[in-house]
């Protein structure tokens, strides 16, 4: 609610101080000569607080989104080089948008139009956006705004606090059965790719991602001691992978033939010191395995699920696969059913004996 307050001057002069006041939000002042203009300043501000597009500062009217998006473009995004070329976009995108309006006009509403835009946009293939690709552009925007409050002060809030995002859809549960297994590895070992076979064994004996594997470096594995260390992870968190049975003995094998021309464990053609490209064995493989529907970011699904149906918790499962928080891995919970009976029973019989008496 707003409240006006008169003061008269010693001259004699009027002025009208205005407060307004919303549960959640810090107290807007202003002072004005007028009635008539404290009065419309008192709407306006009221009903720009309750719509998000309230800030006390100056710096929100001074700065439009487009600077927020160049700004950040040029002195965050280079402290962030993974996935950099993904976010520039994303921020370009609500840079064409809403790139000419003042950050104080920028309101919860006016995001929710365009994350309704995108959802509604069409891609190259003919289908319809994603939700979780519409929320990789919302995240874009939103950490560009928290930044613009917390450390820039061009805002007093970020207004994404107050835009929902789409659902995504449950994350892809497809890992290999033990014949599909089989099969596999059968295929690769026959593939005219020297490094085929052991790169699907890492994949699937230590849930590492695709990249990890193929920018491996030799002084990231330490063989004494059976693990792999890897610095510049998917969440710029370093980890150590526990490296054991085959695939630690096909990867000390492989330190008696490697190149000495470059540190890659995984090197391409001699002419060009580069990771190798494995999509054509790897595609090769899954036809001569009759596999369908099965990419190779599956297989650290796979390594997952066998960890599940081996009894590893959900902790042990996102410690091995490097996840900072546990909803990425309740999607195999259910796969470790009969390990988390065995211990229900154990604790059964504990407190009440092998032999209960109904």
């Amino acid at each position: 609610m707003a409240a006006i307050e008169s003061r008269c001057a010693d001259d004699g002069a009027m002025s009208y101080r205005v407060k307004v006041r919303l549960k959640g939000h810090p107290v807007a002042t202003g002072t004005f000569h007028r009635l008539t203009d404290a009065k419309r300043w008192a709407q306006s501000t009221e009903a720009a607080i309750r719509e998000g597009r309230y800030f006390k500062t100056a710096e929100a009217k001074r700065h439009t989104l487009g600077d927020l998006v160049d700004r950040y473009i040029s002195e965050v995004l280079p402290t962030k080089p993974k996935n950099s070329s993904n976010t520039k976009q994303h921020l370009n995108w609500w840079k064409s948008q809403l790139g000419a309006y003042p950050l104080s006009d920028i309101s919860p509403a006016l995001i929710v139009q365009c994350r309704n835009a995108l959802l509604g946009t069409t891609t190259r293939r003919g289908t319809k956006m994603a939700n979780g690709t519409v929320v990789r552009y919302m995240a874009s925007l939103s950490h560009a705004f928290s930044l613009a409050a917390r450390d820039w002060q061009w805002i007093d809030d970020s207004p994404m606090r107050k835009v929902s995002k789409p659902k995504e859809p449950r994350g892809r549960e497809r890992f290999l059965s033990d014949d599909e297994r089989i099969a596999l590895l059968r295929a690769c070992q026959a593939s005219t790719s020297k490094f085929l076979y052991l790169v699907v064994v890492l994949a699937l004996s230590t849930g590492m991602r695709r990249g990890e594997i193929m920018t491996l470096r030799w002084p990231q594995v330490d063989i004494p001691r059976g693990r792999i260390l890897l610095y510049a992870t998917k969440n710029d968190t370093s980890r150590a992978v526990p490296l054991t049975g085959l695939a630690l003995n096909m990867m000390n094998d492989l330190t008696k033939i490697r190149r000495i021309d470059t540190d890659l464990v995984f090197p391409g053609s001699a002419k060009e010191i580069k990771p190798v490209d494995l999509t054509k064995p790897w595609t090769t493989a899954l036809d001569h395995a009759g596999l369908k529907n099965f990419r190779f970011h599956d297989l650290r699904h796979s390594a997952a699920s066998y960890l599940a149906m081996n009894g590893a918790t959900t902790i042990e499962i996102a410690a091995v696969l490097g996840h900072k928080t546990l909803q990425m891995v309740k999607r195999y919970s259910h796969l470790a059913n009969s390990h988390t009976s065995t211990v229900v029973t154990a604790m059964n019989e504990k407190i009440f004996g092998a032999n209960t008496i109904c």
